[in-house]
């Protein structure tokens, strides 16, 4: 009997790219979804459940109950559930109370490696949704400024030292300074708080170099537009190979609409 797929559909519309692209391969995942913004997101799965609260125990067992041998975690969790201990579970608790640092790579690994000591292997979505990793160079909107591109240039640099610790994944940087680095509060927080600063800049978002690609890839989308359109913010540089973009189509006719350089940036940048 062959053994299901889970995925744990966080908030955004990474999960429902997934589970509409297994569906298509003929293997809808049964799905967990942490978030109430899934919407259509059951009619490509095979199961249903909704997590109210991150009980990490109770989805293992129920994903023994069903088969499921290997699982996708995709899609946002706010990080700030950490201090929300009466929502979890004991294995999750004990977890988190076991880890001597509790940055997101050391939290998101404590996770993958609890989930695969019980026999269910965690999968990289990468390899399913190939065509949105964001290529390099041009991605949608105009090309960035000679200044916007100093401003990329000096970003990297910054993001190059900051992302290794894991703590976020963005910069904004402005005439060759930093306005902001995004930590728990998620990009678009960070996003809308460099707009009150500044009233401009760009936005870098880069992976650690380390990285596990088998979660927390960094991802932007329309929604990430309609934030720094909304901020005054007017270019995105993203890590290209590296990082998803959503929405295709709307993503760039948005990028244009808004006067919104996006482009697609290597690591090199940095040194």
């Amino acid at each position: 009997m062959n053994r299901q797929i889970g995925l744990v559909a966080g908030d955004g519309a990474l999960p429902l790219e997934i589970a509409r692209r297994l569906a298509q391969r003929g293997a809808p995942p049964v799905i967990y979804a942490l978030s109430g913004n899934n919407a259509g997101i059951g009619e490509f799965a095979s199961g249903f459940v909704r997590l109210k609260d991150p009980r990490l125990g109770e989805l293992a067992d129920d994903a023994a109950e069903r088969n499921i041998g290997s699982i996708l975690l995709a899609g946002r969790v706010p990080k700030s559930l950490m201090f929300r201990p009466d929502l979890m579970d004991d294995v999750l608790k004990n977890l988190i109370a076991e880890l001597p640092v509790r940055d997101d790579h050391s939290l998101l690994g404590a996770i993958v490696a609890f989930l695969e000591s019980r026999g269910i292997r965690v999968l990289s979505y990468k390899d399913i949704i190939p065509e949105l990793m964001a290529p390099l160079g041009h991605i949608a909107g105009r090309t960035p400024s000679l200044e916007e591109n100093g401003d990329i240039l000096y970003g990297a640099r910054i993001a190059s030292a900051v992302v290794p610790l894991s703590f976020g994944q963005t910069v904004v940087v402005h005439g060759r300074s930093v306005v902001a680095v995004e930590a728990m509060e998620g990009t678009d927080a960070a996003i809308e708080r460099a707009g009150k600063i500044s009233g401009g800049g760009v936005v870098i978002k880069m992976m650690r170099p380390d990285q596990d690609e088998r979660f927390d890839l960094p991802t932007v989308g329309t929604e990430t537009l309609k934030s720094m359109h909304d901020a005054g913010l007017t270019c995105l540089a993203v890590e290209s190979g590296r990082t998803i973009v959503l929405g295709s189509d709307l993503f760039k006719e948005s990028a244009r609409s808004w006067d919104i350089a996006v482009t697609g940036i290597t690591p090199d940048l940095s040194s």
